[in-house]
């Protein structure tokens, strides 16, 4: 889990925080279409449907956090 940082907002702490929102974003977008892909071939495999849908629901709830971190940040600088 990815959890927001007390550091104070620097420009290259603003940069890294972009760094990371960039990654998580792309992990996250390739969660949603596994998640995607295992709902098209239900009922195969839908033992694993509740664990895969909280794993995206959990990353896509870090980004957003971490988007509201930097807005924070930003206004800040």
């Amino acid at each position: 889990m990815v959890q927001t940082t007390v550091k104070p907002p620097t420009p290259e702490n603003v940069a890294d925080l972009k760094k990371t929102i960039k990654r998580l974003n792309s992990r996250a977008g390739q969660m949603k279409m596994d998640l995607h892909d295992l709902a098209e071939g239900l009922p195969t495999d839908y033992e694993t449907l509740i664990e895969e849908a909280t794993k995206t629901y959990d990353i896509y709830r870090q980004l957003a956090e971490l988007k509201q971190q930097l807005k924070n940040w930003e206004k800040l600088l």
